[in-house]
């Protein structure tokens, strides 16, 4: 089945559970761009992330594997989809995360009562240590990007930008993994394939267009991020490698200093706050406003996950 047809079934398991979000007209980016600017509120979603379409996506669909329960990994938004989604489904889970999981998001996850496992690790070395353990136990491991009901759940995005803007010419969004962007782009390129789809990376952390331009997954150098929730590397087996290859247009890379702005702005401009990963877009957009000259862009905010210590820095001046 096409990953079309999947996050179409998809649209029809979870439409229930999760809300629509908000395509919202930006008067102040689409002057700033002289294009017309549209930013998807994925920010103001169930859990506060896109990624509980996902989770909920791969519950429904597997319930009967997860009797004995399930294994995942994550660096907060997944991990607090999962957790919402296990608990509502009566589901048992446990969570791995990284020992420098930001507070705020171990926090929220810790409200749906999962368990949750620190581990001595990167991201991506974490997602490793949590699928070995779950292999050892029996038990079926969730990744947070690397499978297709994920990436299908996460596509209802995609479906949703269509169902309120079929003449958008542009998407904007974050990519860690590129679970996002692979739903997103996989049903919006079956649509209209003239779509353009960016992906947007913090520069600190870039490890999928690192790898589309090598032509395989490889490693690459983490630097601290704002945008904590798109960072660490790519499972060498991903199928997101693949799709990124066949529908993701372009890539852009920004500053520290670019996401910081983009966040700020959003606070003061749309009075709204999203958390790093989601400025990233916004600070792409910003970049790289030449090109967007009079297009329809849609800019995917993908969540709002930050803490406070976060947001006093970005606004101090």
């Amino acid at each position: 089945m096409e990953i079309y047809q999947e996050i179409i079934k998809a649209e029809k398991q979870i439409r229930k559970y999760i809300r629509k979000t908000p395509l919202e007209f930006s008067p102040f980016f689409s002057k700033l761009g002289h294009c017309n600017v549209y930013l998807k509120l994925e920010s103001e979603q169930l859990t506060g992330s896109f990624k509980i379409r996902g989770a909920f996506n791969k519950l429904l669909s597997c319930q009967d594997e997860f009797k004995k329960g399930f294994i995942t990994a994550s660096t907060g938004n997944h991990g607090k989809a999962v957790a919402y989604v296990s608990r509502m489904l009566n589901i048992k889970g446990m969570v791995y995360v990284p020992k420098k999981v930001l507070k705020t998001k171990l926090e929220a996850m810790k409200y749906y009562k999962i368990n949750i496992k620190n581990y001595d690790g990167t991201s991506g070395e974490t997602e490793i240590h949590a699928r070995k353990i779950a292999e050892k136990k029996g038990i079926p491991f969730i990744s947070p990007y690397n499978d297709n009901d994920i990436v299908a759940g996460q596509g209802t995005v995609g479906y949703e930008i269509w169902e309120e803007l079929p003449d958008v010419d542009i998407v904007l969004a974050c990519i860690g993994g590129g679970g996002l962007i692979s739903g997103i782009a996989g049903y919006l390129k079956h649509k209209n394939r003239k779509i353009k789809i960016v992906g947007c990376e913090p520069r600190n952390s870039c490890a999928m267009s690192a790898s589309i331009k090598a032509g395989k997954v490889i490693e690459v150098d983490h630097k601290p991020t704002l945008s904590d929730g798109s960072a660490g590397g790519v499972e060498p087996d991903s199928i997101t490698f693949e799709f990124c290859k066949k529908y993701v247009d372009d890539y852009v890379q920004v500053s520290e200093k670019e996401i910081k702005k983009g966040m700020a702005l959003m606070i003061e401009k749309h009075h709204k706050i999203i958390e790093g990963a989601a400025a990233v877009p916004i600070a792409s957009l910003i970049k790289k406003k030449s090109l967007f000259a009079n297009l329809n862009v849609v800019v995917v905010l993908s969540g709002s996950g930050v803490g406070m210590d976060t947001i006093r820095k970005v606004v101090r001046k």
